[in-house]
């Protein structure tokens, strides 16, 4: 298997073309993804052969908790230079099949065994689930859920540093049936979030690519930010553009290591 991140948020992939009868485990993406019994990372991405002629991939993610993700917009960029690797090319498109559609990939520009930045259209965001009492009570400007084949719980607050997520993200991400991803945003300017992330099934991580198109959905919505804007994480910077009804999100991935494990 290979090892990636995006903008700090990392990923082991493994292929079942080079991993015979290789089967989505929870067990085994807890103890990889271990940061200090295992090999560590954010989550375990399966890509495993399609069941569509069109796409190149089918991905299922695998949190580092062991629970599945519907889709991750980091992840899905890390699969793509992934595949790119193995097909020996360093440009061109990817399409990957995920448990919430088809999703296309193209390259923008860099090196596939270095850092490769790529477009993902990230389909057409809808509302999420409903408020719970707890993001009611949260203190907050503006709040909204959102759907971006994952759930999304997004609040506008003053200062996004100064909420302490490892104590509201849990109780906010347990207050929705089946979990949800925690975001505090601020605008800086009308092109320019900040952005601070509890991701559902990990905790505090560096960036969240769904979490990033979510945050800007929201925000834009609100007359806070426009159609084209750079979300600033701890991990680095995405752009999200809203094209019509359809969300697309750019940004970097980066080869780290092969892993062989027994």
């Amino acid at each position: 298997m290979t090892k990636f991140h995006g903008l700090g948020n990392d990923f082991l992939v493994a292929f079942a073309q080079q991993n015979p009868a290789l089967t989505p485990d929870p067990a085994v993406a807890r103890a990889l993804c271990e940061r200090h019994t295992g090999v560590g990372a954010d989550g375990l991405i399966y890509a495993l052969t399609p069941g569509g002629d069109d796409a190149d991939v089918h991905m299922v993610l695998l949190n580092a908790d062991g629970s599945e993700a519907e889709i991750s917009g980091n992840g899905i960029r890390c699969l793509a230079q992934a595949v790119l690797r193995t097909q020996g090319r360093n440009e061109g498109d990817v399409l990957v099949e995920t448990v919430g559609g088809l999703r296309h990939l193209r390259t923008v520009k860099g090196d596939v065994d270095g850092e490769l930045w790529t477009q993902v259209d990230m389909g057409e965001p809808v509302d999420g689930p409903p408020m719970t009492p707890a993001a009611i009570e949260f203190p907050s400007e503006r709040r909204a859920t959102v759907d971006i084949g994952n759930p999304h719980v997004v609040f506008l607050v003053a200062d996004p540093d100064a909420v302490d997520l490892t104590v509201h993200g849990p109780i906010l991400e347990r207050s929705f049936a089946g979990g949800i991803n925690v975001h505090v945003v601020a605008s800086s300017s009308p092109e320019d979030l900040e952005l601070r992330v509890w991701e559902r099934g990990v905790g505090i991580t560096n960036a969240c690519g769904s979490g990033a198109v979510a945050a800007t959905v929201a925000a834009h919505r609100w007359g806070v930010v426009g159609a084209h804007t750079t979300v600033h994480m701890p991990g680095g910077d995405a752009v999200v553009e809203i094209d019509g009804n359809r969300a697309l999100l750019t940004g970097p991935s980066a080869f780290i290591a092969e892993v062989v494990v027994p």
